[in-house]
């Protein structure tokens, strides 16, 4: 049972960041640099992104942003996400770690490495009225749709399944605003009504769409290929993304919350469990913040060893 308990916490650990038995390099490297960074301990960014409920935010940002054909046909036309979507996954981790716990330098130069990935993804895509529109990876519309769609994300995981959130949602709208900016997002939303004004004026414009594609992609998230291990605890997280969503794009992906004949399946408590082990199972704090810590240890910073 132990080894079996052992190999399990092990898939996890690849699963997230591509090594079971060290932590990556990159972030052992975030200890380096000469300033404290864009966020601190006790920040709202802090705590939306050192608790367990961005795992459940990472999957409904995948079905949100799968709903833009921009971004779309981004996704399946320039990247591999089928032949290796766990290599996207910790690519993903590592520029979100490093731009919440790195230095500035550190932010900045991983958001550069991603916007210089982005730019040969490129394209065109027929819209909602038939006529064909070009896409740009790094357009700043485009950007802005990709950002928002994280951020209602994990705010919205968090306000389910975390604790509290230093300042409030708006806190956490307005310090992620530089994540989006970094990423070429022109006036990113600085409170939490004006994230959603923004998100229901794509919703009202008729600029979503759902269509084979969409199916496809929202059947390939529904069944991610992961070690058979992970997957009944992955089953009850994709879940918890469907539950958190709001009910017009769930009937626009087709999906439905998990129910036992005319009751309501505890998808909500299931969830929470299900992330409880996985704290349990990789620790109150990962290796990113640590070499954060340090590294504000290093340059004095008061706040280091809080929280």
């Amino acid at each position: 049972m132990r080894s079996l308990l052992r190999k399990w916490q092990d898939e996890l650990k690849k699963t997230f960041t591509g090594k079971a038995d060290a932590p990556p390099d990159w972030a052992l490297r975030l200890e380096e640099g000469d300033d404290p960074g864009y966020h601190l301990p006790g920040s709202a960014v802090w705590a939306v992104h050192g608790s367990m409920s961005p795992i459940v935010a990472g999957i409904r940002t995948l079905l949100m942003q799968s709903l833009h054909p921009g971004a779309l046909a981004g996704v399946h036309e320039h990247s591999n996400f089928r032949e290796d979507p766990l290599g996207r996954l910790a690519n993903t981790i590592r520029w979100i770690f490093t731009v919440t716990y790195g230095s500035k330098g550190a932010a900045e130069e991983a958001s550069r490495m991603v916007r210089r990935l982005h730019e040969p993804v490129q394209g065109n895509y027929s819209d909602n009225q038939g006529a064909m529109r070009s896409y740009s990876a790094n357009d700043p519309e485009l950007a802005s749709w990709i950002h928002i769609a994280f951020t209602d994300a994990f705010l919205t995981a968090h306000k389910i399944w975390g604790g509290a959130i230093p300042g409030g949602p708006d806190a956490y709208v307005r310090e992620w605003a530089q994540a989006g900016r970094l990423m070429g997002v022109p006036q990113p939303p600085l409170t939490e009504a004006e994230m959603r004004r923004q998100l229901d004026r794509w919703y009202e414009n008729g600029d979503l769409r759902v269509d084979g594609r969409v199916a496809e992609t929202v059947e390939f998230i529904r069944n991610a290929p992961l070690h058979p291990l992970l997957r009944p605890g992955y089953r009850i997280l994709f879940a918890g993304a469907v539950y958190s969503l709001e009910p017009r794009y769930r009937q626009m992906l087709g999906l439905d919350v998990p129910r036992l004949g005319p009751f309501p399946l505890p998808v909500k408590l299931a969830t929470k469990a299900v992330l409880g082990v996985v704290r349990l199972a990789l620790g109150p704090r990962g290796p990113s913040e640590l070499a954060a810590r340090a590294r504000l240890r290093r340059l004095g910073v008061p706040v280091a060893d809080e929280g």
